[in-house]
């Protein structure tokens, strides 16, 4: 049987969507390689929301044609978002692709990958059903996303995910509490992180409300889950009520990830985004006061047409301010066939990233400065491996979320396991790299 090669690009979403299809193709009898000179054929699930992406994604398509020339891989089939932004292009432009599958694609991708002539299968995006199916998962840890949600409704004006994911819908509740207890009691999973595009949107389409704090009280049912972790979470959908669920919760970890993207209320206005600063910093206040220990993670665009420096001030003030615990900053990517396209007054390519070097060495300098609040702080960490240099385990507390956030190094009188949760003190950092040792 043809051996696959499975290369996943892009966030956690994409991850969930490759790992389904490699459940899919190996109950079709499909065999696995990690190296390309072995593959027969080659599966590339791609990402394409902003211009370094799709970079990306064609840099790593050429390289696998490269093995196509030289007679070693038969095949290559592309997956993803690539696919539902330009479809056929890819196959015009890149001639030594195969097949092009988009997301509705999925549920048939064991039969696809049968076909002999070239190929896009591309459907209305309006199917949740994939994402019920069986997942192999890429890592043998205690960790695990889990994907509640395809698609957005959110009209931010320099966003390309709504036109190549489609319209939000959701997942039941059922549906995704039955995935959860399978990955614990096969997988042995402790830890899930819930991801979608809106996370606080969750259930909205299904049930005629968000409905995320439902779904949390059900999955806390679950005896054998540990952790439960929410990323991408709009902020004006962070409700009070969501806010005391994972206050008085034993499984919600105290860390959230919302998307801020800026500050300024003008520059938000411009991108399409509800909040504004007086509302943002009144939410942290609020998430602080409730939950004092809580992690907020973030992101923010820099370089958006018409940020001034006045605006980019506003942005420096608002992090001084606020102190975030962790945030990634990208330069402002203009997208065809979105509405900040079109809009005036572009920023420089030097500019962008003349101030994303100024946030990210003054977000940098804070993260420090917290690291040094945590030396001799003890926490739950949960083990993940050993590091490259086999001197320590390597982990995460509740402060990390899983390959996203720095890892823990941790040294220990007794042996420890991949999986296991262990009581462990911060005795030392170097630069945003923190050191444990074990309670015993």
């Amino acid at each position: 049987m043809m051996k696959i090669l499975i290369n996943s690009l892009g966030c956690p979403k994409n991850l969930v969507d490759s790992e389904i299809i490699a459940k899919s193709l190996s109950d079709g009898g499909y065999n696995f390689t990690d190296n390309i000179e072995n593959a027969d054929a080659v599966v590339i699930n791609t990402c394409s929301f902003i211009e370094p992406a799709v970079k990306e994604a064609i840099d790593v398509i050429l390289d696998a044609a490269r093995y196509k020339e030289k007679g070693s891989l038969k095949k290559i089939i592309v997956t993803g978002c690539l696919v539902e932004r330009y479809k056929e292009q890819i196959l015009d432009s890149i001639p030594e692709v195969d097949l092009c599958v988009g997301i509705d694609g999925y549920n048939d991708i064991t039969s696809i990958l049968k076909k002999t002539e070239k190929s896009v299968i591309c459907g209305p995006k309006t199917d949740v059903s994939f994402m019920n199916k069986s997942r192999i998962l890429s890592d043998n840890t205690a960790s695990a996303y889990i994907k509640i949600s395809e698609g957005c409704n959110n009209k931010c004006t320099y966003c390309t995910i709504p036109s190549i994911r489609g319209k939000f819908r959701s997942r039941t509740i059922d549906d995704i509490y039955q995935e959860v207890e399978n990955l614990c009691v096969s997988n042995g999973i402790k830890e899930i992180t819930l991801v979608a595009q809106d996370t606080t949107a969750y259930g909205i389409d299904i049930y005629g409300k968000p409905s995320l704090v439902n779904l949390l009280a059900k999955l806390e049912t679950i005896k054998s889950l540990e952790w439960i972790r929410l990323l991408y979470c709009y902020p004006e959908l962070i409700s009070d009520e969501l806010i005391e669920i994972m206050k008085n919760s034993t499984k919600i970890l105290h860390y959230i990830d919302m998307p801020l993207q800026h500050s300024s209320d003008k520059v938000l206005k411009l991108m399409g985004r509800k909040g504004t600063y007086k509302e943002y910093t009144d939410l942290i206040n609020k998430l602080r006061s409730k939950i004092p220990d809580i992690v907020i993670r973030t992101t923010f665009i820099v370089g958006f047409p018409q940020e001034t420096e006045e605006d980019f001030e506003n942005l420096c003030l608002f992090i001084k301010e606020n102190r975030f615990d962790r945030a990634g900053f990208f330069e402002y990517s203009r997208e065809p066939d979105t509405p900040a396209y079109k809009l005036k007054g572009q920023i420089s390519k030097q500019v962008k990233a003349q101030r994303r070097e100024v946030a990210e060495n003054l977000q940098n300098s804070i993260l420090l400065n917290k690291n040094d609040d945590r030396i001799g702080r003890e926490y739950s960490i949960i083990i993940q491996g050993i590091s490259e240099d086999g001197l320590f385990y390597v982990g995460r507390s509740y402060a990390e979320a899983y390959e996203i956030d720095p890892l823990i190094y941790i040294s220990s009188k007794e042996p420890l396991n991949v999986k296991d949760i262990v009581n462990a003190v911060i005795v030392a950092k170097d630069d945003d790299s923190l050191f444990a040792e074990v309670v015993v």
